[in-house]
């Protein structure tokens, strides 16, 4: 009798610990999410970025985007998505041709993934700020 209560309560005490850990690690998502909403995407002046290809990166857990983005007389003339981890945030990936026809990363976010549009967006201005 004495094992099988102390089975019971090592089961109970582990469905709570897992409880707790989930109940933190979706807060933590939560949070990183909502600091996203305030995130602000600097435009880059394109006359100043020389031809090349420039890596960008940038990551809010659980969203990581890496990308290679070519510019050719001073016109982003290709963007190439290396990595997008995402929940349902592959929508957002359509920005990329938003911001090619445009020519200015001064778009609208893609309704419905607004966090992988933000991260994706972020990526794009830091491989763009760094080419100089």
């Amino acid at each position: 009798m004495k094992k099988k209560r102390k089975i019971i309560i090592l089961i109970f005490i582990a469905i709570i610990s897992i409880i707790v850990i989930f109940s933190v690690v979706k807060s933590n998502i939560e949070n990183n999410l909502k600091e996203l909403i305030n995130v602000s995407i600097s435009d880059v002046d394109l006359s100043s970025v020389q031809n090349g290809n420039y890596p960008g990166s940038y990551k809010v857990f659980p969203i990581a985007v890496k990308v290679s983005v070519t510019v050719r007389d001073h016109k982003i003339s290709s963007i190439e998505l290396l990595e997008h981890k995402n929940g349902h945030g592959t929508p957002a990936e359509a920005i990329l041709n938003k911001i090619i026809e445009a020519q200015t990363l001064k778009v609208d976010v893609i309704s419905g993934a607004t966090y992988s549009s933000v991260v994706i967006l972020k990526a794009i201005e830091n491989a763009l700020s760094y080419s100089n």
